[in-house]
């Protein structure tokens, strides 16, 4: 068992410094964390749109440095984060997240509301960050 997957979420809030980053490093420090490289795309692009290629491309080394372990998505990966598309109005890259946590019995850390349903109905469990507010 891994003990936790990282959201877009929780990564953006480490590179930030927003609330819920000490928690984010904290984990870090003492559990097995996995990312999804679909949810590592999410935290390059938004970055890049936010502060420039320039800053993502830092941003993408320094996650190289963390202690994380990128996931990959195959043909299987992408069917169970397409089911789970199917049935939750969460994003796409959002699902790659509950699918891999929900494959290796780990928890999500985030703080994304789009999460909520999911939590609810026993799909994923959640630990939660300072939420975004519901959209």
């Amino acid at each position: 068992m891994s003990d936790y997957v990282f959201d877009s979420f929780a990564l953006l809030a480490h590179f930030r410094d927003e609330p819920g980053a000490d928690r984010v490093r904290e984990l870090m420090a003492h559990n097995e964390i996995l990312v999804s490289v679909v949810n590592a795309g999410e935290v390059f692009y938004k970055t890049m749109r936010e502060q420039g290629a320039e800053k993502a491309d830092d941003v993408l080394i320094a996650m190289h440095d963390l202690p994380l372990r990128f996931v990959g998505s195959d043909l299987d990966l992408a069917m169970h984060a397409a089911k789970i598309k199917g049935r939750y109005p969460i994003s796409y890259a959002d699902c790659f997240a509950a699918a891999l946590a929900q494959e290796m019995d780990a928890a999500i850390l985030t703080g994304d509301p789009e999460f909520e349903p999911l939590e609810r109905d026993g799909v994923v469990h959640v630990e939660w960050l300072a939420r975004k507010r519901a959209r």
